[in-house]
């Protein structure tokens, strides 16, 4: 009774905060199984990290991350629904139910993770919030947009960002807002504003959409830390583990050199760190609830983090996002995931 009346006021103080109830989140993977597909929710329409092609077929980074939980779930990385949000509507999806997970360039943040019944399973990309602006401007430096009029998506961590920014260095400026990050890159194309903000992958991908990509530039300034990560609900353990290690079985795919072409090859290896990912040694698929093969379908059907950064962001797209901070720990960079053991 005590737990029901715990339940029943949580959903209360959701309610009175504006925000949609956490939906029971305790057989996530049953419900998936069920439906046939894991829900995945994704941005509007963003190059390199979640985007449709004109029929309407899906790809990015963060679809990635959603085919991969599915390879691992479902058996089938094309088994996956994209519900596409705005910013605004990110949250309440995955705490309604709507969604089974979202992955959707969301940062990371200790209010998000401990204030809305979510919780967020790694980190997919570490990126960092900037400006872009027109080459006509003349413009090097962030320090010299005082009184600037800058274009920004409503919703998100880059207002508040901005505001500190701009307060920290005793400037001034005029927001104008936009609901989707489409739309504030067409108000930054159409002149109505001098600058856009945002992380500055999602930067370098609006770029590409401009009439005139070459007409803008990124200025060097990074203004904030975002780490950005596929999120699920508070409440399913399982769930949560299950989303966490597909992300990690890519990470540590690409550190012990597997990949899509040659992973089925490395069944006969004799490295215990390898046979330990495949699922042969070690603790194999029983914690998760799947099979002993799950990560092995992952980096087959989806390929290992370097696979995924490249043809989505990295040398293989147009965007040509260098990995910096996204390159492995030994390589220089600070992607790490923990260990299969």
């Amino acid at each position: 009774m005590l737990k029901s009346l715990k339940t029943v006021a949580a959903l209360g103080a959701l309610a009175a905060a504006g925000l949609a109830p956490v939906a029971s989140a305790s057989a996530t993977l049953e419900s998936v199984k069920e439906k046939g597909y894991v829900a995945c929710g994704v941005s509007t329409g963003l190059p390199g990290f979640s985007n449709p092609d004109d029929k309407g077929q899906w790809s990015g980074l963060d679809v990635d991350v959603c085919r991969a939980v599915a390879a691992a779930t479902l058996k089938d990385a094309d088994k996956v629904k994209f519900v596409p949000l705005t910013a605004k509507e990110r949250f309440t999806a995955l705490q309604s139910g709507e969604i089974d997970v979202l992955s959707r360039n969301t940062t990371w943040t200790l209010t998000r993770d401990a204030s809305l019944g979510l919780n967020f399973t790694g980190v997919s990309y570490y990126d960092g919030q900037g400006f872009m602006v027109k080459k006509d401007l003349g413009v090097k430096s962030a320090k010299e947009l005082d009184g600037a009029s800058i274009c920004i998506q409503s919703g998100t961590t880059s207002e508040l960002n901005l505001a500190d920014y701009f307060r920290a260095n005793n400037m001034e400026y005029q927001p104008v807002v936009f609901d989707t990050s489409d739309s504030t890159a067409k108000g930054f194309d159409a002149g109505r504003c001098d600058v856009l903000t945002s992380d500055q992958s999602q930067l370098y991908a609006l770029r590409v959409r401009l009439s005139k990509p070459d007409s803008a530039v990124v200025l060097p300034e990074v203004i904030s830390k975002e780490p950005l990560g596929p999120v699920v609900r508070q409440g399913d353990d399982q769930w949560f583990n299950i989303v966490k290690w597909s992300l990690a079985a890519m990470i540590n795919g690409e550190e012990l050199g597997l990949n899509s072409g040659n992973i089925n090859a490395q069944k006969a290896s004799s490295d215990p760190n390898v046979r330990r990912l495949l699922g042969i040694d070690g603790p194999k698929g029983k914690g998760l609830a799947l099979d002993d093969d799950w990560s092995l379908r992952i980096i087959e059907q989806v390929g290992n983090y370097e696979e995924i950064f490249e043809r989505n962001v990295g040398a293989e797209s147009p965007l040509q996002i260098d990995r910096g901070l996204n390159a492995l720990w030994n390589e220089g960079g600070i992607l790490y995931a923990p260990p299969f053991r």
